[in-house]
This record gives structure tokens, C-alpha cells and sequence, in this order.
């Protein structure tokens, strides 16, 4: 299989304000929040972080995305390093995320060409992708209302093909389905199969059981900003995930007290 992404040893560590410290009750001043994570993914499949809230999965996204730079480690994906290589990453990468703020004041139609300007994309072939993608969510009723009078579901979609309005080769998605509504978060699923089956490497984090048995290839189970974990739903599961990843969480909390 074709190496698409891989961490070596990632860390990041983030400075408490004192309101933070307050509001959790802690005297530390640093926090880790991903600690020498390393995985690797491959061309065409999906792969997941699976882990609770404040294990450092969105951290680690931000790192491959190069939104953030990582204290140690680095993180290759297309054969590039987002150490040293962050332009011909983002090159390549989709990346989407429920803290993408779009700016309400513009319309579908106007962000998707604004977007697409970005990323160097050709007039025709930025006409074609429009059409295709804003016909298969069903954006093009709405592509002239202005972001702010959207859905939150309607907002979502319009959030994800301004994500890879260029065609990216590895798409990330940091919670694909959180805060959607049902019908909506199968249009995300359904698109992320069409995605895999179109070549595509798909990397995602969730805490939801559910969407790693029904997307992912393999999965990596982070804790703490550590990989417990990582391998196929039958090499880790053997059936049960939510199972599994309760005894692994427990025992690694053990580990840690």
C-alpha cells in the first residue's frame, strides 16, 4: 500500500491563561496536548482518530494541516513535511473543521469562487466543480443567500465544498458529523465513501463509535495525545469497539495514576 500520510512523533504543547487555570482548578502552566503521536495512513483508504474530548485529535489535525506547527516531530503527507513543506502540503490537503467561520455576509456561490481563486484553480474547471458539487449537496437553490440566512446543515455543506473546491488528494475532516442532523450527516457519510472509492485518502477524528465502524479502514485510538492503539475494526475490536476502547482507556489511565 502507498504511504499518503505519516506522523513521526508529533508534539504540541499549549500555555494555560490563568483563566483556564481557574476554570479547571489547576496550577499548570503547560499542557500536552499530543505527545509523540506517530501513524501512518494509505492512498485510498479512510483512517480514524477515535478518542474522547481533550485527547489532542484536533491538535493533531491542525498539525497535518499545518494550521499549527508542531514543538517536535513532523508529519509528512503526499511525501511532503509540514515542517518544512506547508505551502505544497495545503496543496494537496482538504481540510474541514465546525470552527471554519465562514463570513456571512458572502454567498455560496461567491466563497466557492473565492476559495477556488485561492487554490489557483482554472475558471472552467472551478465552473464544473461548482456545478457538480453545489448539484450534489444541494447548494445551488441556496447559492445566492447569504451565509448568514443558511441552516446549520445547509452551512455545513457549503463549509465542506469550499474545502475541496481544488480536488484534493487527502481530505481531513475533524468531526465530520458533529451537530448535524441525521439527514444531513448521511450526506457527509455517503459523500466520504464516494471520496474513498474516487482514490481518495481520508483522514478523520471522531469520539463516536458508530462512524468508525460504519467509515474506517483502521482506526487509531488516542488518549492523553498518545496512540493506544491502532489497526483494523478486527485486529482491535474483534467485534466490540466500544468495548475495546473502554478497557484500552481505562487501562491506560491506569498506566498513567
Amino acid at each position: 500500500m502507498e504511504e499518503i500520510v505519516r506522523a513521526e512523533g508529533l508534539k504540541k504543547t499549549f500555555t494555560l491563561s490563568k483563566k483556564q487555570q481557574k476554570i479547571e482548578r489547576t496550577g499548570e502552566t503547560r499542557r500536552v496536548a499530543v505527545n509523540g503521536l506517530a501513524f501512518s495512513a494509505y492512498r485510498g483508504e479512510i483512517y480514524g482518530l477515535l478518542g474522547p474530548n481533550g485527547a489532542g485529535k484536533t491538535t493533531t489535525l491542525r498539525m497535518l494541516s499545518t494550521l499549527i506547527k508542531p514543538d517536535g516531530g513532523d508529519a509528512f503527507l503526499c511525501g511532503h513535511s509540514v515542517v518544512k513543506d506547508p505551502e505544497k502540503v495545503r496543496d494537496r490537503i482538504g481540510f474541514l473543521t465546525s470552527d471554519l467561520k465562514l463570513e456571512g455576509f458572502f454567498t455560496p456561490d461567491y466563497l466557492f469562487d473565492f476559495f477556488g481563486a485561492m487554490h489557483g484553480v482554472g475558471k472552467e474547471t472551478l465552473a464544473r466543480r461548482k456545478k457538480e458539487l453545489f448539484s450534489r449537496f444541494g447548494i445551488d437553490k441556496f447559492a445566492e443567500v447569504r451565509v448568514r440566512d443558511l441552516s446549520t446543515g445547509m452551512l455545513q455543506k457549503v463549509s465542506l465544498v469550499v474545502s475541496i473546491v481544488h480536488d484534493p488528494e487527502v481530505v481531513i475532516f475533524d468531526e465530520p458529523t458533529n451537530g448535524l442532523d441525521v439527514l444531513t450527516a448521511k450526506v457527509v457519510t455517503d459523500f466520504l465513501r464516494e471520496l474513498k472509492g474516487m482514490g481518495k485518502s481520508i483522514l478523520l477524528s471522531t469520539h463516536i463509535f458508530s462512524l468508525v465502524e460504519k467509515l474506517c479502514d483502521r482506526v487509531g485510538i488516542i488518549i492523553d495525545g498518545r496512540l493506544a492503539a491502532e489497526g483494523t475494526l478486527e485486529d482491535i475490536a474483534q467485534g466490540n469497539l466500544e468495548e475495546t476502547f473502554f478497557r484500552i482507556y481505562r487501562e491506560r489511565k491506569g498506566e498513567i495514576a
